[in-house]
C-alpha cells in the first residue's frame, strides 16, 4: 500500500503538514536556543568571570559546582518539556494527519 508521488506532493503542500512542521521547528529551535544560551553563558562566565564561579559556598565547594549541576538539570527539564509537548500535541497531530491521509 504505497503512496504515489502525486499524493506525496499533495501531503507536503497541505496546510496541516506545513503547520505541523512549523510547530515542531519552533518548539525545538526555542528549546535548543535556551539550552545554548545557558550553556554558553556558563562558558563565558568561566572564561571572563572566574572569580564569580570561584566564590566558596562551603569549605571545599565553590558556586561553580552547583551552577554546573544546575545546567545539567536544566537540560533534563528542557528534554522533559519537549517530550511532554511531543506526547501531548505533536504525536497526536501526526497521528491525525496520517489517519486523514490513509482514509482518503
Amino acid at each position: 500500500m504505497g503512496i504515489n508521488s502525486k499524493r506525496v506532493a499533495e501531503i507536503l503542500e497541505s496546510e496541516k503538514f506545513k503547520n505541523l512542521v512549523r510547530k515542531r521547528f519552533l518548539v525545538s529551535t526555542t528549546l535548543s536556543l535556551l539550552m545554548l544560551l545557558v550553556y554558553f553563558g556558563f562558558i563565558l562566565c568561566v572564561a571572563f568571570y572566574k572569580e564569580l564561579l570561584a566564590y566558596k559556598i562551603g569549605e571545599h565547594i565553590t558556586i561553580g559546582l552547583p551552577i554546573g549541576i544546575g545546567i545539567i538539570i536544566f537540560a533534563w527539564i528542557l528534554t522533559g518539556i519537549y517530550t511532554r509537548w511531543a506526547n501531548r500535541s505533536y504525536d497526536k497531530a501526526v497521528r491525525d494527519l496520517r489517519n486523514n491521509i490513509l482514509s482518503e
